[in-house]
């Protein structure tokens, strides 16, 4: 096919004007569509293809692509494409990926116009699903409006999986679209992402994936394990732990290993989670405490920050430690009951409640708090 090779930088992609009657055959649908009495049935995604089950994930969980919502979306396109004559019904680029290399052939005298080689599998949406969705339904109704429309295609080659993730997050990381927990998986997939932004990702990852953290299956994350109960969000756990690292970020940028300092990290926030468990007992876990809710997990993080900051060495013998250091909390369990607790713990909301209850918890402990700034 025809296409215009566009450089950007150090990246290369190509334009291109596809008929509709073509592009829709080159093209996989990764969500369910539904019509009038008809539907599109997603493609199935093979496992080692990440970026398409990342975005498959978003699109099946997410509030912003749930059915109705997708419904109304391809209906509403395809009423538009149906009144629009002379107004052109697709003006926006749709936007598409392929793993493989397609070779370009620039004409005589051009080097921007030429040849794009077709790739042998399908091409991957990062963005237009819906409008093609709808143009599929609208061209089972009108078969022979299929070569009148063109569809102008914007194509990413021979990238790797995380530029397609990088590209699918610059698109859809607004507040109508993806929801911010979800974009804590892609932070250390990202190029733009800070550092410290990405080292907090990962330890996110591992207190939810790790064998020995008191958290493991418990974080609300995209594509968790829909069965085990969850206690505090993806988003809300990276905020606490980012709050932390940054603060000490130029400290972990003078370790020779930043991957074994993460290590070390995680290993502190789960000695530290497993003292907690120890001496919250029954409480922990239990539906009629809110110890390990949101508002006493993100203060409970707090404390961990501050102790670290003057006992996180030696690590041997570190949980033991601060068992001993947060062993008043079991005489204080009762008081973070459900019943009441909004009553014992007042405040005008949230950010203030997390702030009093670390107070609360870390001079109980012994531990002085850490001075924040006005943005904590």
């Amino acid at each position: 096919m025809f296409a215009t090779r566009i450089r950007q930088k150090d990246g290369i992609f190509y334009f291109a004007s596809c008929p509709a009657k073509d592009i829709l055959g080159k093209v996989r649908f990764i969500s369910r569509y539904y019509g009038e009495g008809e539907q599109i049935a997603p493609q199935v995604i093979s496992q080692s293809d990440e970026i398409a089950q990342f975005i498959a994930r978003i699109e099946h969980n997410d509030a912003a692509f749930q059915r109705q919502l997708s419904r109304a979306k391809v209906r509403a396109l395809k009423n538009f494409y149906e009144m629009a004559v002379s107004q052109p019904p697709i003006p926006g680029t749709v936007l598409l990926f392929t793993h493989e290399k397609l070779s370009f052939q620039a004409l005589n005298g051009e080097h921007s116009v030429g040849r794009l080689q077709e790739p042998q599998s399908k091409y991957l949406i990062i963005d237009g699903q819906h409008r093609l969705a709808a143009l599929h339904f609208y061209l089972r109704e009108r078969p022979g409006e299929g070569s009148n429309i063109h569809v102008p295609c914007i194509i990413f080659d021979g990238r790797s999986e995380d530029f397609a993730a990088e590209m699918f997050v610059i698109i859809n990381s607004t507040p109508t679209r993806i929801n911010k927990s979800h974009l804590v998986d892609l932070y250390e997939r990202i190029s733009w992402a800070d550092p410290d932004r990405r080292f907090a990702a990962r330890l996110v990852e591992k207190l939810y994936s790790e064998g020995d953290s008191p958290l493991r299956y418990r974080i609300n994350r995209l594509g968790g394990r829909s069965q085990q109960d969850k206690w505090i969000l993806q988003a809300e756990l990276f905020n606490e732990l980012h709050r932390w690292v940054s603060g000490e970020w130029r400290k972990i940028q003078r370790a020779s290993n930043v991957t074994r300092e993460a290590d070390r990290y995680y290993a502190i926030v789960r000695d530290f989670l497993k003292a907690a468990q120890r001496v919250w007992g029954t409480g922990w876990g239990h539906p009629n405490y809110m110890v390990t809710k949101p508002v006493t997990l993100k203060a409970m993080i707090r404390v961990c920050a501050d102790l670290a900051r003057d006992d996180a060495d030696p690590a041997d013998g570190r949980q033991q430690r601060w068992e001993a250091r947060l062993a008043p909390w079991t005489e204080k369990a009762r008081e973070f009951r459900v019943e009441g607790f909004y009553e014992r713990f007042p405040a005008k909301g949230q950010i203030e409640r997390v702030a009093r209850i670390h107070r609360d918890l870390a001079r109980l402990a012994h531990i002085e708090p850490r001075a924040r700034g006005k943005a904590d």
